[in-house]
């Protein structure tokens, strides 16, 4: 089962989270009645909007915007760790939302782990 939200329900939190339709219009510098339409209507964030909502509600653009976000999963640990070190992060930010080459503390994403990154 899955327990993850809906779009619909991310951005239900997002408006919660701002108060009411009005105020997360004036957060996301989006017209009232459009603000109204997206959540009446089309039940979804627009792309535009996803991150900023994030940062300001605290909803994550994977539940906000799944189809543009997806949610990876990291299968193996060591690829895990590798990226929390060379990001600084710790569990907080998934690796593939930073920006930064394919190749961190010896580890080529691209090839596998453990793959030397050329001419180390």
């Amino acid at each position: 089962m899955d327990n993850q939200p809906t779009r619909y329900e991310a951005l239900l939190a997002c408006r919660d989270a701002a108060g009411s339709n009005s105020q997360m219009g004036r957060d996301l510098d989006i017209p009232q009645s459009t603000m109204s339409r997206i959540i009446n209507s089309s039940r979804q964030l627009p792309a535009e909007y996803v991150l900023t909502a994030e940062k300001l509600y605290g909803v994550s653009r994977h539940a906000l915007r799944p189809d543009i976000y997806p949610r990876e999963t990291m299968q193996d640990r060591r690829a895990m760790r590798a990226c929390e070190l060379a990001t600084g992060q710790n569990d907080t930010v998934p690796c593939h939302d930073v920006q930064h080459s394919d190749r961190f503390h010896g580890v080529d994403f691209k090839r596998g782990l453990g793959t030397k990154a050329a001419g180390q």
